[in-house]
């Protein structure tokens, strides 16, 4: 260990007070997915999501002790990784705006749009074409 750094022991009470402010935003996260926000029901959950990301990382894996930079690197992170799955969720939600999509098929004429068969119809192309010789 270098001489900069102190050894740190965690209380158990941080760790359990961690554990329930994770069960609690847990709990959050579902209470909001049944709340109707738009298209911001995402962008809430992936917030909460990040919230409990930063805890994680400030306790269990003992950053908030450690040098301020490996702190502040992660968080970056983790709010740059947020904001681009945001905006890519918001551009998915919103493309059926911009592109109108048909709802027929591509070959209106394929053998499985037929209805029926008549009983002297091909059933495959390779016996179309026996039939054909």
């Amino acid at each position: 260990m270098s001489q900069n750094q102190k050894d740190h022991i965690l209380p158990l009470k941080v760790y359990l007070l961690s554990g329930a402010a994770l069960l609690l935003l847990t709990v959050v996260t579902v209470a909001v997915s049944f709340v109707h926000l738009g298209p911001f029901n995402l962008a809430v959950a992936m917030l909460i999501a990040s919230f409990k990301a930063s805890i994680v990382a400030l306790i269990f894996m003992h950053l908030a002790y450690d040098n301020k930079l490996f702190l502040s690197i992660f968080l970056v992170s983790i709010a740059f990784v947020t904001v681009f799955i945001v905006l890519t969720m918001f551009d998915t939600l919103r493309r059926g705006d911009l592109y109108q999509e048909s709802a027929k098929p591509i070959q209106e004429q394929s053998i499985i749009y037929q209805k029926e068969q008549s009983p002297e119809a091909p059933k495959t192309p390779v016996e179309a074409k026996s039939k054909a010789n």
